[in-house]
């Protein structure tokens, strides 16, 4: 996995038992989910507006806000981004129509 990945997970985890008032993650862990839940949706509007824009920097940027917000949510409901990693591992060599159909009729 990636070193920097693995870094900000157990940044993260060791985050939960923090005061709230010592750092941002602490204080969004004690926010509760709702309040995550909108920092990802704020990340994302944030990301799909800089993607409009004629800026590589800026959409880097607000890609890295977006993934780190979902990072926290990861943590959030007890997971850890391996989990992710491993979701999008199982899907090479499938096609994504095969992968989005199967998904499909398992509802």
């Amino acid at each position: 996995m990636n070193d920097t990945l693995d870094k900000l997970a157990e940044v993260l985890e060791a985050r939960k038992s923090a005061s709230p008032d010592s750092s941002y993650v602490a204080g969004l862990y004690d926010a509760g989910l709702d309040a995550v839940l909108a920092k990802v949706d704020e990340e994302a509007a944030e990301t799909i507006a800089a993607a409009r824009e004629d800026d590589p920097r800026a959409l880097v940027h607000e890609t890295a806000d977006l993934w780190f917000h979902c990072l926290v949510l990861l943590a959030v409901r007890g997971l850890h981004p391996r989990d992710v990693l491993a979701e999008l591992d199982s899907r090479f060599g499938v096609s994504g129509l095969e992968e989005k159909a199967g998904r499909k009729a398992g509802e």
